[in-house]
């Protein structure tokens, strides 16, 4: 349904959806319409920088609801089934795949107010939260008990829980306490007609498929998560890091490879290729050398991790790395979120994009130098740099980025250049044995690609849509399911 403001109709689904939340918890003033606009992908950004000088405009939604609980994003559903309009879902708004962006108007629902700890519980070392919980704070309440949830992404300080859980987000100590959805127990969520369900206590069971990935990772488009408990941890007693360069990025991918392999749990690898080491880590830990730089850490008892990082060095020791030492592994630590801030974050008017992907280690070299060809033989104008921060015993995740210091000034023009790039590397990526995305989401940004990586598998997608979202109001426009 597209609404008119001025039209009497507009009023009277106001006033429902009023008589849902109350009258201070929706918003249709434009000031608040321009904020849910922008999220950190980079063409509503541009589109946004460059509307002043252009006739371009920005999608806005038509009302923002702010509810406390699932009943009563249950009651704003079945109003919006009601009128067929479109909903979109909100935590932060620090995504950058363009996932939470009210493309088609409507109402979006922004999930803040559902932050509230519900429980601790310290025998079954879990936690039940409202998935509007902004994760630092979250974190800052556990670690009051001594507790955390070992989920500790750059965006922590302005992401909530429900965004890391739709994107199936990943934090720097993944590598040994794995991605947010290995650390889900069960959920509550709002079903697109406005039943609430939730899924079974525990997760580990044989009656049939788990409901939680159903969810996890769908961006909104099936559901509303509410609700969740995760598993939690005690604080470690120490953290210990090396740094290490090594002669190529090679070298370093088989170095991770057997951490992984001798099962010592490293608690993070952190690789950059030879490009990001001279232009990033020279930037931000004053590190000035040729070759791939590394950092891996281990946590726990200090007894057990001097062991483990013992078994470590011998690994880069046979594999001829530099040791850099104990203490610039440190800096790294102290200094791991600095790359994602300004003034070392790349910004407007530069043209860039994360190319994060993961494959096997069979393949992962592959998928990088695949990228890298395109932007070096397609796309002089930019650049291609590259590390590798999340690891698994099969594989790991790259975290590929291009740069254009200098796009178009006509916003058609850097939109098609920006797409172009995106589609050329990523397709490299996929016939490398790659994939779309390992952690940012898909979004509106790689949705037109989600059918290309399926193939045959996406129809199970599209019934799942259809199956859950009849009217399909809820998110319309991402990953790749239309309208």
């Amino acid at each position: 349904m597209k609404l008119d403001q001025s039209s009497y109709m507009f009023g009277m689904i106001l006033f429902e959806l009023q008589d849902v939340v109350g009258k201070d918890c929706v918003s249709c003033r434009d000031s608040d319409k321009e904020v849910y606009s922008i999220d950190y992908f980079w063409i509503p950004e541009m589109w946004a920088d460059r509307q002043k000088n252009n006739n371009i405009t920005r999608p806005t939604a038509d009302f923002i609801i702010h509810p406390k609980n699932a009943d009563e994003i249950s009651r704003i559903l079945k109003i919006a089934n009601n009128y067929k309009i479109p909903v979109t879902v909100w935590g932060g708004g620090s995504g950058s795949q363009g996932g939470a962006l009210p493309v088609f108007g409507g109402i979006i629902i922004d999930t803040k107010r559902m932050d509230r700890i519900f429980d601790i519980d310290q025998k079954s070392m879990t936690v039940t939260v409202g998935t509007g919980i902004i994760m630092q704070r979250f974190e800052w309440e556990l670690e009051k008990s001594g507790l955390s949830t070992m989920h500790d992404p750059a965006s922590s300080n302005c992401a909530t829980v429900g965004g890391f859980l739709a994107n199936r987000g990943t934090g720097v100590w993944s590598t040994k306490y794995g991605k947010i959805e290995d650390m889900v127990v069960n959920m509550e969520v709002v079903l697109p007609t406005g039943e609430i369900i939730n899924t079974l206590p525990v997760p580990k069971t044989a009656c049939g498929p788990d409901l939680n990935q159903i969810f996890l990772g769908s961006e909104g488009t099936l559901g509303v998560i509410t609700k969740v408990t995760l598993i939690i941890r005690h604080l470690p007693e120490v953290r210990k890091f090396r740094a290490y360069i090594f002669r190529d990025l090679a070298t370093g991918l088989r170095v991770g490879q057997r951490l992984l392999e001798k099962n010592l749990q490293p608690t993070v690898i952190r690789l950059y290729s030879e490009s990001e080491t001279k232009e990033l880590i020279k930037k931000v830990l004053g590190i000035e050398r040729e070759g791939a730089y590394m950092v891996f850490g281990f946590d726990g008892s200090e007894e057990m991790v001097d062991l483990q990082m013992k078994c470590g060095m011998e690994i880069a020791a046979e594999e001829k790395g530099e040791d850099l030492g104990e203490e610039l592994g440190k800096q790294w630590y102290k200094n791991r979120y600095k790359f994602f801030f300004p003034p070392y974050m790349f910004k407007l008017p530069q043209c860039f994009g994360t190319l994060d992907s993961v494959a096997s280690y069979t393949n992962i070299q592959g998928v990088h130098d695949a990228m890298r060809e395109v932007i070096e033989t397609r796309y002089p104008m930019a650049r291609f740099i590259a590390h590798f921060s999340h690891w698994f015993h099969w594989g790991a995740m790259i975290y590929a980025r291009f740069i254009i210091d200098n796009p178009p000034e006509d916003p058609e023009e850097a939109l098609y250049l920006h797409n172009s790039i995106w589609n050329d590397c990523l397709r490299a990526a996929i016939k490398a044995g790659g994939v779309l995305n390992e952690h940012h989401g898909i979004g509106i940004k790689l949705g037109r690609l989600v059918p290309e990586l399926y193939g045959d598998s996406f129809i199970v997608l599209k019934q799942m849509k259809k199956m859950f979202d009849p009217n399909s109001i809820m998110n319309p426009g991402k990953m790749g399911l239309g309208i």
